[in-house]
Protein backbone atom coordinates (compact mmCIF):
# COMPACT_ATOMS: atom_id res chain seq x y z
CA UNK A 1 0.00 0.00 0.00
CA UNK A 2 1.50 3.63 -1.15
CA UNK A 3 0.57 5.92 1.85
CA UNK A 4 2.00 8.85 -0.07
CA UNK A 5 -1.45 8.65 -2.83
CA UNK A 6 -4.60 9.40 -2.41
CA UNK A 7 -6.72 6.10 -3.43
CA UNK A 8 -10.32 6.71 -4.60
CA UNK A 9 -11.86 4.13 -2.63
CA UNK A 10 -10.84 2.76 0.76
CA UNK A 11 -12.03 -0.54 2.25
CA UNK A 12 -12.06 -1.03 6.05
CA UNK A 13 -12.86 -4.43 6.69
CA UNK A 14 -11.67 -8.24 4.59
CA UNK A 15 -14.71 -10.31 5.20
CA UNK A 16 -17.03 -10.82 2.34
CA UNK A 17 -19.03 -7.31 2.44
CA UNK A 18 -15.58 -6.03 2.01
CA UNK A 19 -14.25 -7.71 -0.48
CA UNK A 20 -17.75 -7.43 -2.51
CA UNK A 21 -17.41 -3.91 -2.13
CA UNK A 22 -13.72 -3.81 -3.05
CA UNK A 23 -13.91 -5.96 -6.22
CA UNK A 24 -17.32 -3.69 -7.54
CA UNK A 25 -15.62 -0.58 -6.98
CA UNK A 26 -11.77 -1.44 -9.13
CA UNK A 27 -14.13 -3.50 -11.81
CA UNK A 28 -15.30 0.28 -11.85
CA UNK A 29 -11.85 1.38 -12.69
CA UNK A 30 -11.30 3.09 -9.19
CA UNK A 31 -7.62 2.54 -7.16
CA UNK A 32 -9.24 0.46 -4.32
CA UNK A 33 -7.00 -0.65 -1.16
CA UNK A 34 -7.81 -2.73 1.51
CA UNK A 35 -7.52 -2.66 5.28
CA UNK A 36 -7.86 -5.98 7.00
CA UNK A 37 -6.77 -5.92 10.56
CA UNK A 38 -6.83 -9.56 10.89
CA UNK A 39 -3.15 -11.43 9.32
CA UNK A 40 -3.67 -13.54 6.15
CA UNK A 41 -4.39 -16.89 7.58
CA UNK A 42 -7.31 -15.39 9.41
CA UNK A 43 -8.53 -13.48 6.73
CA UNK A 44 -12.16 -12.81 6.24
CA UNK A 45 -13.54 -12.15 9.30
CA UNK A 46 -17.32 -14.40 10.25
CA UNK A 47 -17.41 -15.04 6.42
CA UNK A 48 -14.47 -17.60 7.28
CA UNK A 49 -17.41 -20.00 8.84
CA UNK A 50 -20.27 -19.76 6.24
CA UNK A 51 -21.69 -22.41 4.45
CA UNK A 52 -24.90 -20.52 2.19
CA UNK A 53 -26.34 -17.28 1.18
CA UNK A 54 -30.64 -17.26 1.39
CA UNK A 55 -31.43 -15.99 -2.18
CA UNK A 56 -35.00 -15.87 -4.05
CA UNK A 57 -35.55 -17.74 -7.35
CA UNK A 58 -38.40 -18.42 -9.92
CA UNK A 59 -36.12 -21.69 -11.14
CA UNK A 60 -33.80 -24.73 -9.46
CA UNK A 61 -30.46 -23.99 -10.17
CA UNK A 62 -26.95 -24.30 -8.89
CA UNK A 63 -28.00 -26.80 -6.27
CA UNK A 64 -31.49 -24.64 -5.66
CA UNK A 65 -34.45 -26.83 -5.48
CA UNK A 66 -37.94 -25.74 -6.56
CA UNK A 67 -38.62 -21.74 -5.95
CA UNK A 68 -38.30 -19.25 -3.51
CA UNK A 69 -40.35 -15.80 -4.43
CA UNK A 70 -39.90 -12.40 -3.24
CA UNK A 71 -42.91 -12.18 -1.21
CA UNK A 72 -42.28 -15.71 0.75
CA UNK A 73 -38.98 -14.54 1.57
CA UNK A 74 -40.05 -11.39 3.05
CA UNK A 75 -42.39 -12.89 4.95
CA UNK A 76 -40.05 -15.53 6.65
CA UNK A 77 -37.48 -11.95 7.54
CA UNK A 78 -40.71 -10.59 8.70
CA UNK A 79 -41.30 -13.13 11.36
CA UNK A 80 -37.90 -13.72 12.80
CA UNK A 81 -37.58 -9.94 12.99
CA UNK A 82 -40.75 -9.30 14.35
CA UNK A 83 -41.17 -6.17 12.43
CA UNK A 84 -38.12 -4.86 13.32
CA UNK A 85 -36.78 -4.56 9.71
CA UNK A 86 -36.49 -1.84 6.93
CA UNK A 87 -38.68 -2.64 4.30
CA UNK A 88 -36.86 -0.90 1.68
CA UNK A 89 -33.45 -2.28 2.65
CA UNK A 90 -34.61 -5.54 2.94
CA UNK A 91 -36.36 -5.82 -0.09
CA UNK A 92 -33.57 -4.42 -1.92
CA UNK A 93 -31.35 -7.02 -0.08
CA UNK A 94 -33.90 -9.64 -1.11
CA UNK A 95 -34.22 -8.78 -4.93
CA UNK A 96 -30.19 -8.41 -5.13
CA UNK A 97 -29.68 -12.42 -4.44
CA UNK A 98 -32.15 -13.06 -7.65
CA UNK A 99 -29.21 -12.18 -9.49
CA UNK A 100 -25.88 -12.21 -7.57
CA UNK A 101 -24.74 -15.77 -8.06
CA UNK A 102 -24.06 -14.78 -11.41
CA UNK A 103 -21.46 -12.38 -10.44
CA UNK A 104 -20.06 -14.58 -7.48
CA UNK A 105 -19.63 -17.40 -9.94
CA UNK A 106 -17.56 -14.70 -12.20
CA UNK A 107 -15.26 -14.27 -9.54
CA UNK A 108 -14.41 -18.01 -8.79
CA UNK A 109 -17.63 -18.51 -6.45
CA UNK A 110 -18.99 -22.61 -6.84
CA UNK A 111 -21.86 -23.59 -5.80
CA UNK A 112 -23.14 -27.46 -4.67
CA UNK A 113 -26.17 -29.22 -3.58
CA UNK A 114 -27.03 -29.18 0.10
CA UNK A 115 -25.32 -31.92 2.24
CA UNK A 116 -27.55 -34.48 4.07
CA UNK A 117 -28.78 -32.65 7.20
CA UNK A 118 -29.38 -29.53 5.39
CA UNK A 119 -31.63 -31.14 2.48
CA UNK A 120 -34.86 -28.99 4.33
CA UNK A 121 -32.98 -25.78 3.11
CA UNK A 122 -32.03 -26.64 -0.22
CA UNK A 123 -34.92 -24.72 -1.40
CA UNK A 124 -34.09 -21.48 0.62
CA UNK A 125 -30.34 -21.50 0.55
CA UNK A 126 -27.43 -21.66 -2.01
CA UNK A 127 -24.61 -23.74 -0.49
CA UNK A 128 -20.81 -22.61 -1.21
CA UNK A 129 -18.51 -25.43 -2.85
CA UNK A 130 -15.74 -25.51 0.49
CA UNK A 131 -17.65 -23.22 2.53
CA UNK A 132 -16.91 -19.68 3.09
CA UNK A 133 -13.56 -20.15 3.25
CA UNK A 134 -13.11 -20.93 -0.46
CA UNK A 135 -15.40 -18.46 -1.13
CA UNK A 136 -13.19 -15.96 0.74
CA UNK A 137 -10.14 -16.91 -0.70
CA UNK A 138 -12.22 -16.93 -4.40
CA UNK A 139 -12.77 -13.53 -3.54
CA UNK A 140 -9.33 -12.44 -2.88
CA UNK A 141 -7.77 -13.81 -5.60
CA UNK A 142 -10.14 -12.18 -8.07
CA UNK A 143 -9.47 -9.05 -5.47
CA UNK A 144 -5.65 -9.40 -6.28
CA UNK A 145 -6.06 -10.18 -9.70
CA UNK A 146 -7.84 -6.47 -10.30
CA UNK A 147 -5.27 -4.81 -8.77
CA UNK A 148 -7.19 -3.91 -5.01
CA UNK A 149 -4.15 -3.02 -3.06
CA UNK A 150 -4.63 -5.67 0.38
CA UNK A 151 -2.90 -4.65 3.69
CA UNK A 152 -2.95 -7.22 6.51
CA UNK A 153 -2.44 -7.20 10.00
CA UNK A 154 -3.26 -3.44 9.76
CA UNK A 155 -6.13 -2.12 12.32
CA UNK A 156 -7.84 1.12 12.03
CA UNK A 157 -7.56 3.66 14.89
CA UNK A 158 -8.80 6.74 13.73
CA UNK A 159 -10.99 8.46 10.65
CA UNK A 160 -10.89 11.52 10.05
CA UNK A 161 -14.04 13.01 9.51
CA UNK A 162 -14.90 16.51 9.06
CA UNK A 163 -18.76 17.21 9.14
CA UNK A 164 -19.61 14.08 7.59
CA UNK A 165 -16.91 13.84 5.05
CA UNK A 166 -14.39 11.33 5.44
CA UNK A 167 -10.65 12.68 4.88
CA UNK A 168 -8.39 9.58 5.76
CA UNK A 169 -7.57 6.92 8.41
CA UNK A 170 -5.26 6.44 10.51
CA UNK A 171 -4.15 2.88 10.58
CA UNK A 172 -0.96 0.70 12.48
CA UNK A 173 0.83 -1.98 11.14
CA UNK A 174 3.63 -3.71 12.93
CA UNK A 175 3.61 -0.97 15.45
CA UNK A 176 4.14 2.25 12.97
CA UNK A 177 0.90 4.47 12.19
CA UNK A 178 0.38 5.78 8.85
CA UNK A 179 -2.55 7.61 7.61
CA UNK A 180 -3.89 6.35 4.36
CA UNK A 181 -6.63 8.92 2.29
CA UNK A 182 -8.82 8.78 0.05
CA UNK A 183 -11.58 10.36 -1.99
CA UNK A 184 -14.36 7.86 -0.36
CA UNK A 185 -14.57 4.90 2.15
CA UNK A 186 -16.37 1.94 2.97
CA UNK A 187 -16.76 0.43 6.48
CA UNK A 188 -17.26 -3.25 6.49
CA UNK A 189 -15.34 -4.09 9.49
CA UNK A 190 -17.83 -6.21 11.33
CA UNK A 191 -19.56 -5.95 15.00
CA UNK A 192 -18.28 -5.68 18.27
CA UNK A 193 -18.91 -9.21 19.21
CA UNK A 194 -15.19 -10.09 20.19
CA UNK A 195 -15.25 -7.20 22.49
CA UNK A 196 -15.87 -8.53 25.96
CA UNK A 197 -15.76 -5.38 27.49
CA UNK A 198 -18.86 -3.65 25.17
CA UNK A 199 -20.87 -6.76 25.57
CA UNK A 200 -20.77 -6.88 29.02
CA UNK A 201 -21.85 -3.24 28.92
CA UNK A 202 -24.64 -4.10 27.03
CA UNK A 203 -25.58 -7.36 28.80
CA UNK A 204 -24.07 -7.02 32.15
CA UNK A 205 -22.38 -10.12 34.03
CA UNK A 206 -24.52 -12.80 31.52
CA UNK A 207 -22.08 -11.93 28.80
CA UNK A 208 -18.67 -13.17 30.75
CA UNK A 209 -20.49 -17.15 30.01
CA UNK A 210 -21.17 -16.40 26.45
CA UNK A 211 -18.65 -17.90 23.83
CA UNK A 212 -17.90 -16.31 20.73
CA UNK A 213 -18.84 -18.21 17.88
CA UNK A 214 -16.68 -16.06 14.96
CA UNK A 215 -13.84 -14.37 14.48
CA UNK A 216 -12.05 -13.06 17.76
CA UNK A 217 -10.95 -9.61 15.23
CA UNK A 218 -14.69 -8.08 15.43
CA UNK A 219 -14.24 -5.68 18.56
CA UNK A 220 -16.05 -3.08 17.11
CA UNK A 221 -13.28 -0.23 16.37
CA UNK A 222 -14.35 1.28 13.06
CA UNK A 223 -18.03 1.34 14.83
CA UNK A 224 -17.32 2.84 17.70
CA UNK A 225 -15.61 5.60 16.18
CA UNK A 226 -18.31 6.61 13.69
CA UNK A 227 -20.52 6.71 16.41
CA UNK A 228 -18.23 9.10 18.34
CA UNK A 229 -17.73 10.77 15.39
CA UNK A 230 -21.53 11.61 14.09
CA UNK A 231 -23.07 8.28 12.90
CA UNK A 232 -26.38 7.84 13.05
CA UNK A 233 -26.91 4.58 15.20
CA UNK A 234 -29.57 1.50 14.53
CA UNK A 235 -30.40 -1.34 16.61
CA UNK A 236 -30.04 -2.57 20.00
CA UNK A 237 -26.72 -3.67 21.83
CA UNK A 238 -28.06 -6.52 22.60
CA UNK A 239 -29.36 -7.62 19.40
CA UNK A 240 -27.56 -9.97 17.70
CA UNK A 241 -27.04 -13.59 15.98
CA UNK A 242 -26.81 -15.64 18.72
CA UNK A 243 -26.96 -18.99 18.78
CA UNK A 244 -27.28 -22.54 21.19
CA UNK A 245 -23.53 -24.17 20.75
CA UNK A 246 -22.03 -26.69 22.72
CA UNK A 247 -20.66 -25.39 25.84
CA UNK A 248 -17.25 -27.05 25.46
CA UNK A 249 -16.60 -25.10 22.47
CA UNK A 250 -13.58 -22.09 22.61
CA UNK A 251 -14.23 -18.91 23.93
CA UNK A 252 -13.65 -17.59 19.96
CA UNK A 253 -13.50 -18.67 16.68
CA UNK A 254 -15.06 -21.84 17.15
CA UNK A 255 -17.52 -21.86 13.90
CA UNK A 256 -20.47 -23.48 12.56
CA UNK A 257 -19.41 -26.95 13.80
CA UNK A 258 -20.03 -25.84 17.52
CA UNK A 259 -24.13 -25.70 16.84
CA UNK A 260 -26.39 -28.06 17.94
CA UNK A 261 -28.77 -28.76 15.36
CA UNK A 262 -31.06 -31.31 17.61
CA UNK A 263 -32.75 -29.20 19.72
CA UNK A 264 -35.85 -29.76 17.91
CA UNK A 265 -35.48 -33.59 17.83
CA UNK A 266 -35.69 -33.50 21.85
CA UNK A 267 -35.61 -31.36 25.06
CA UNK A 268 -33.80 -28.68 26.40
CA UNK A 269 -33.45 -28.16 30.18
CA UNK A 270 -31.93 -25.64 32.29
CA UNK A 271 -29.49 -26.30 35.46
CA UNK A 272 -32.89 -26.66 37.27
CA UNK A 273 -33.61 -29.78 34.95
CA UNK A 274 -37.08 -27.88 34.04
CA UNK A 275 -37.87 -27.20 29.98
CA UNK A 276 -38.50 -23.48 29.63
CA UNK A 277 -39.31 -23.22 25.35
CA UNK A 278 -41.44 -25.10 23.13
CA UNK A 279 -38.62 -26.57 21.14
CA UNK A 280 -40.50 -27.87 18.13
CA UNK A 281 -42.37 -23.99 17.09
CA UNK A 282 -41.34 -23.66 13.52
CA UNK A 283 -38.35 -25.61 10.91
CA UNK A 284 -34.60 -25.49 12.48
CA UNK A 285 -33.18 -22.59 9.95
CA UNK A 286 -35.72 -20.22 10.52
CA UNK A 287 -35.75 -20.92 14.44
CA UNK A 288 -32.52 -21.85 15.40
CA UNK A 289 -30.63 -18.50 16.20
CA UNK A 290 -33.54 -17.63 19.31
CA UNK A 291 -32.00 -20.34 21.42
CA UNK A 292 -28.67 -18.18 21.93
CA UNK A 293 -30.98 -15.81 23.58
CA UNK A 294 -32.96 -18.10 25.37
CA UNK A 295 -30.39 -20.01 26.80
CA UNK A 296 -28.89 -16.46 28.16
CA UNK A 297 -31.59 -15.94 29.91
CA UNK A 298 -31.35 -18.67 31.85
CA UNK A 299 -29.87 -19.01 35.07
CA UNK A 300 -26.10 -19.30 34.51
CA UNK A 301 -26.68 -19.14 30.75
CA UNK A 302 -26.13 -22.87 30.75
CA UNK A 303 -28.98 -25.58 28.86
CA UNK A 304 -28.91 -29.00 28.10
CA UNK A 305 -30.40 -30.43 24.81
CA UNK A 306 -31.79 -33.88 25.06
CA UNK A 307 -32.43 -36.95 23.02
CA UNK A 308 -32.74 -40.28 22.60
CA UNK A 309 -31.35 -43.30 20.46
CA UNK A 310 -33.97 -42.77 18.30
CA UNK A 311 -32.99 -39.22 16.95
CA UNK A 312 -29.37 -40.35 16.15
CA UNK A 313 -28.30 -39.76 12.38
CA UNK A 314 -31.43 -37.14 12.10
CA UNK A 315 -29.30 -33.98 12.20
CA UNK A 316 -25.96 -32.95 11.33
CA UNK A 317 -23.95 -34.00 14.19
CA UNK A 318 -21.67 -31.12 16.11
CA UNK A 319 -18.03 -31.56 16.76
CA UNK A 320 -18.32 -32.61 20.01
CA UNK A 321 -19.75 -36.14 20.91
CA UNK A 322 -22.98 -35.82 23.38
CA UNK A 323 -23.03 -37.21 26.83
CA UNK A 324 -24.22 -40.81 26.94
CA UNK A 325 -26.25 -42.58 29.13
CA UNK A 326 -27.83 -45.69 29.64
CA UNK A 327 -30.84 -44.05 31.92
CA UNK A 328 -32.27 -40.77 32.58
CA UNK A 329 -31.44 -40.75 36.21
CA UNK A 330 -27.57 -41.76 35.00
CA UNK A 331 -27.60 -38.43 32.27
CA UNK A 332 -28.75 -36.45 35.03
CA UNK A 333 -25.71 -37.39 37.19
CA UNK A 334 -23.35 -36.82 33.71
CA UNK A 335 -24.87 -33.56 33.79
CA UNK A 336 -24.83 -32.84 37.49
CA UNK A 337 -28.82 -31.80 37.18
CA UNK A 338 -31.04 -33.48 40.07
CA UNK A 339 -31.80 -36.74 38.90
CA UNK A 340 -35.33 -36.81 40.52
CA UNK A 341 -36.18 -33.57 38.74
CA UNK A 342 -35.00 -34.52 35.40
CA UNK A 343 -36.77 -38.00 35.87
CA UNK A 344 -39.76 -35.56 36.32
CA UNK A 345 -39.56 -33.82 33.72
CA UNK A 346 -38.81 -36.22 31.08
CA UNK A 347 -41.48 -38.14 32.65
CA UNK A 348 -43.89 -35.22 32.30
CA UNK A 349 -43.29 -34.43 28.54
CA UNK A 350 -43.41 -38.03 27.60
CA UNK A 351 -47.01 -38.37 29.21
CA UNK A 352 -48.34 -35.26 27.27
CA UNK A 353 -46.87 -36.56 23.78
CA UNK A 354 -50.32 -37.14 21.66
CA UNK A 355 -50.16 -39.75 18.76
CA UNK A 356 -48.74 -38.83 15.61
CA UNK A 357 -46.36 -39.68 12.14
CA UNK A 358 -43.32 -38.22 13.37
CA UNK A 359 -41.51 -36.43 9.85
CA UNK A 360 -38.60 -34.28 10.70
CA UNK A 361 -38.73 -32.55 7.00
CA UNK A 362 -42.28 -31.42 7.59
CA UNK A 363 -44.40 -29.40 10.28
CA UNK A 364 -45.34 -32.76 11.32
CA UNK A 365 -48.03 -32.44 13.79
CA UNK A 366 -46.78 -34.33 16.77
CA UNK A 367 -47.47 -32.05 19.90
CA UNK A 368 -47.58 -32.72 23.30
CA UNK A 369 -51.30 -31.62 25.34
CA UNK A 370 -51.69 -30.14 28.20
CA UNK A 371 -48.01 -29.22 29.18
CA UNK A 372 -46.43 -25.99 29.30
CA UNK A 373 -44.37 -25.09 27.57
CA UNK A 374 -45.66 -27.23 24.77
CA UNK A 375 -44.19 -28.65 22.14
CA UNK A 376 -45.77 -28.19 18.49
CA UNK A 377 -44.26 -30.16 16.65
CA UNK A 378 -41.94 -33.28 16.38
CA UNK A 379 -42.65 -34.23 19.47
CA UNK A 380 -41.67 -38.05 20.39
CA UNK A 381 -41.18 -39.80 24.05
CA UNK A 382 -38.05 -39.78 25.05
CA UNK A 383 -37.63 -43.60 25.83
CA UNK A 384 -35.33 -45.07 23.97
CA UNK A 385 -32.15 -45.77 25.13
CA UNK A 386 -29.04 -44.77 25.16
CA UNK A 387 -29.84 -41.09 26.37
CA UNK A 388 -27.34 -38.23 24.92
CA UNK A 389 -27.03 -34.36 25.78
CA UNK A 390 -25.24 -31.79 24.69
CA UNK A 391 -24.55 -29.01 27.08
CA UNK A 392 -25.39 -25.48 25.51
CA UNK A 393 -24.00 -21.80 25.99
CA UNK A 394 -24.69 -18.74 24.02
CA UNK A 395 -22.82 -18.11 21.25
CA UNK A 396 -22.60 -14.84 19.42
CA UNK A 397 -21.76 -14.45 15.80
CA UNK A 398 -22.06 -10.84 14.87
CA UNK A 399 -23.98 -7.96 17.06
CA UNK A 400 -26.97 -5.33 15.57
CA UNK A 401 -25.91 -2.50 16.41
CA UNK A 402 -24.56 -0.59 14.12
CA UNK A 403 -24.83 2.84 11.57
CA UNK A 404 -27.74 3.53 9.46
CA UNK A 405 -27.46 3.25 6.00
CA UNK A 406 -29.92 4.60 3.13
CA UNK A 407 -30.60 2.52 -0.01
CA UNK A 408 -27.20 3.48 -1.86
CA UNK A 409 -25.07 2.25 1.08
CA UNK A 410 -24.49 6.13 2.18
CA UNK A 411 -24.01 6.25 6.28
CA UNK A 412 -26.27 8.47 7.75
CA UNK A 413 -25.30 11.24 10.15
CA UNK A 414 -27.08 12.02 13.25
CA UNK A 415 -28.89 15.25 11.49
CA UNK A 416 -29.75 12.96 8.79
CA UNK A 417 -27.75 13.92 5.98
CA UNK A 418 -26.43 10.86 4.50
CA UNK A 419 -22.12 11.16 4.20
CA UNK A 420 -21.47 12.74 1.23
CA UNK A 421 -18.27 10.04 0.98
CA UNK A 422 -18.89 7.34 3.94
CA UNK A 423 -20.41 4.08 2.72
CA UNK A 424 -21.30 0.82 5.10
CA UNK A 425 -21.76 -3.00 4.07
CA UNK A 426 -21.88 -6.27 5.91
CA UNK A 427 -22.62 -6.35 9.30
CA UNK A 428 -21.51 -2.85 10.57
CA UNK A 429 -25.01 -2.03 8.96
CA UNK A 430 -27.11 -5.38 9.41
CA UNK A 431 -29.44 -3.56 12.13
CA UNK A 432 -30.79 -2.00 9.24
CA UNK A 433 -32.35 -5.84 8.11
CA UNK A 434 -31.98 -7.02 11.04
CA UNK A 435 -33.52 -5.42 14.20
CA UNK A 436 -34.03 -9.02 15.61
CA UNK A 437 -34.00 -12.50 14.98
CA UNK A 438 -32.31 -14.69 12.58
CA UNK A 439 -33.14 -16.54 9.21
CA UNK A 440 -30.13 -19.00 8.07
CA UNK A 441 -28.36 -17.50 5.22
CA UNK A 442 -29.42 -13.84 5.68
CA UNK A 443 -26.04 -12.36 6.90
CA UNK A 444 -24.43 -13.50 3.56
CA UNK A 445 -27.13 -11.89 1.57
CA UNK A 446 -27.46 -8.38 3.27
CA UNK A 447 -23.56 -8.76 2.90
CA UNK A 448 -23.46 -9.33 -1.00
CA UNK A 449 -26.09 -6.94 -2.21
CA UNK A 450 -24.84 -3.99 -0.15
CA UNK A 451 -21.06 -4.88 -0.59
CA UNK A 452 -21.63 -4.29 -4.00
CA UNK A 453 -23.65 -1.30 -3.76
CA UNK A 454 -21.74 0.07 -1.65
CA UNK A 455 -18.56 -0.36 -4.22
CA UNK A 456 -20.44 0.73 -7.11
CA UNK A 457 -21.77 4.08 -4.94
CA UNK A 458 -17.99 4.27 -3.49
CA UNK A 459 -16.68 4.18 -7.25
CA UNK A 460 -19.10 6.67 -8.46
CA UNK A 461 -18.27 9.09 -5.93
CA UNK A 462 -15.13 8.60 -6.58
CA UNK A 463 -15.27 9.87 -9.71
Amino acid sequence: MDVSRTYDVLILGGGNAALCAAITARRAGRSVALLECAPKHFRGGNSRHTRNFRCMHDAPSDGLTDTYPEEEYWQDLLKVTGGETNEKLARITIRFTATCRKWMAEHGVRFQPSLGGTLHVSRTNAFFLGGGKALINAYYRAAEALGVEISYDTEVTDLNIDDGRFMSALAVRHGIEQEVRAKTVVAAAGGFEANLAWLREAWGPAADNFLVRGTPYNVGRVLRILLDKGAKSIGDATQGHCVAIDARSPKFDGGICTRVDCVSLGVVVNESAYRFYDEGEDFWPKRYAIWGRLVAGQPNQIAYSIIDAKSVGKFMPPVFPPIKAATIGELAVALKLDASVLESTIGQFNAAVRPGTFDHTVLDGCATEGISPPKTHWARRIDTPPFFAYPLRPGITFTYLGVTVNERAQMMLQDDRPSPNIFAAGEIMAGNVLGKGYIAGIGMAIGTAFGRIAGEEAARCAA
